[in-house]
Formats: C-alpha cells, structure tokens, sequence
C-alpha cells in the first residue's frame, strides 16, 4: 500500500509583514508564537470508517540549548518545551485534502528547533459495522514518539515559520487479515510513522480530475512520487485533490481509477512555500 499523509501542522508566527519591516532588528531572545493544527489526507480503506488517536502532550526541543548536540534519544529534558498537555482525540478521517483544525497556540523562544515530540495514549479502528478495534501504542504514551525536524526549524520574534508533521497512516495502521472483506479483517497494529517537514522547503499541489467528457472523477487515485518517496491523496465528489508537505523538487504524479487509463505526468515541479495547481483528465478503458 502506497504512502498516505495525515498532517499535523506547527506554525509559528508573529505579523508576517512584520518581518519585512523589522528584519534588521530581529532579537534572537524574543519569542515567536506557536500555533499546531491538524489535517490529514484520504484514508483508503472502504470498510473503515474512524482511525482515531488521543494525544496527550506535544514537546518541542530547542537545539541551541542542547548540552551535546546530538540527535541521541537520551537528551537533555531542559532544552525541551512543552507545547500543550490537554489530550485531544481525533478521527483522522474527519480531515481530508489539505483541511486542518487547531490543537494548540502560544508564544515559544525563539531558536532553532529539532525534535518534535507526540504522546500517543490510545488508538482504534473502527470498521463501518461498527466492529472496533483498539490498538496497543508502542511507547507513545511514556516517551513520546520522536520525530526529528529536517531541515531544523527557525523560530524567531517578528518572522513567520511553519511545522508539518506527517502521519503516514498507512505505515502506521497495519490491517492483519484480508482487507477486502470485514469477515477477513483479523485486527490493526498501531507502529506510528511520522515525517517532519519544514513549510519553508515545503509545497503542496492541488487540482481536479474529470474524465474526457469533463465530468469530475470521485475517488480516483493521485500519487505524487520520486524514487524515494510517494504521497498518495483521493478526489472528493467533485474531482478535488490536494497533498501537502511535499518537498520541494521534481515529481511524477500518476492519476487513475478502476474505470480509466492511468494517466502519468512527469517533471512536476514543487515549489518552497507555493502551491502548483495541477488538472488531470483521464481516459475511460475501452470497453
């Protein structure tokens, strides 16, 4: 199963046409503010109907007050704040292509950022019969799960930076069983997979998928992929995709339903901070 992106978002802010004014009397001992979301993308599974996860506390480590300098996982619990620890439970599923909701906000010191940790208490899958599935978390609700920041993310008073975290639901959710049929389904196992993805290197695309008659195409498949990586978003009613957190370079996006030619697009460039609107039309199977 291909790559599938559930995103939480980290901005950090302060009056973006600020910074343009103020450039040269940035303060690195000011504070920024810190604001988390979250979204997510399609979820492909027909018989599930909830991927759900309670977080309970979310940190964030500041490198310049590291005491090593190392990406080790016994680090130094004085460079770390906490961003909030009021537990929010979420259905992944309720966030698609590119919709996000709030989790938390408040000013931060300013520096440069590393490491993001989520404390992951609970988690379930519950099928569209009803039958639900509650998962064990691996070490998520004592250590927190680790998600280094690459590249580091700056935070600082008067500049605006954003965090994407990406959940990779599929990675994350593995079905045991034959996923084709609820009587197969035997259960999930939880292993959390999360990317981290600074927005100022980061861009997303979006854009619509018809037929060649122009009809919008529902549920058909985009994938967005270099050699080492794949994102992965399904069209809503009318044709709409969108997937964010993607790195900036080049891709080749390939779009298809059971009823239609695979369509492939190469060299579809990314950019930093910038959405590329991309329109696919695919061609029906002769029948």
């Amino acid at each position: 199963m291909k790559s599938l992106k559930y995103i939480l978002l980290i901005v950090s802010s302060i009056l973006a046409f600020s910074a343009c004014s103020d450039m040269a009397n940035v303060d690195s001992n000011q504070t920024g503010t810190l604001s988390v979301t979250l979204t997510d993308a399609p979820f492909p599974i027909d018989l599930v109907s909830e991927a759900n996860v309670t977080i309970t506390k979310i940190d964030i480590r500041n490198k310049d007050s590291e005491t090593d300098g190392t990406e080790e996982e016994e680090v130094d619990e004085e460079s770390f704040t906490t961003l909030t620890e009021t537990e929010q439970s979420f259905n992944l599923l309720d966030f698609q292509n590119g919709v996000k909701t709030s989790l938390v906000d408040l000013e931060i010191e300013a520096g440069t950022y590393d490491l993001v940790r989520l404390y992951v208490s609970e988690a379930s899958v519950t099928l569209n019969d009803g039958t639900t599935y509650d998962l064990t978390v691996p070490s998520g609700a004592q250590t927190g799960i680790k998600v280094f920041i690459n590249p580091n993310i700056e935070v600082a008073g008067g500049l605006s930076s954003e965090l994407l975290l990406d959940f990779e639901v599929a990675s994350s959710f593995i079905v045991q069983g034959d996923m084709n049929s609820p009587d197969g389904i035997n259960g999930f196992t939880f292993k959390p997979t999360i990317k981290a993805v600074n927005t100022s290197t980061a861009g997303r695309i979006e854009g619509f998928v018809t037929d060649t008659s122009g009809n919008p195409l529902e549920n058909a498949e985009v994938l967005v992929f270099t050699d080492s990586d794949t994102s992965q978003a399904f069209t809503e009613s009318n044709g709409y995709y969108s997937i964010i957190s993607l790195d900036a370079q080049t891709y080749t996006v390939e779009a298809t339903t059971s009823d239609t030619e695979t369509l492939t697009v190469p060299d579809v460039e990314i950019t930093a901070a910038n959405s590329t609107s991309l329109d696919l039309e695919l061609t029906p199977l002769e029948n």
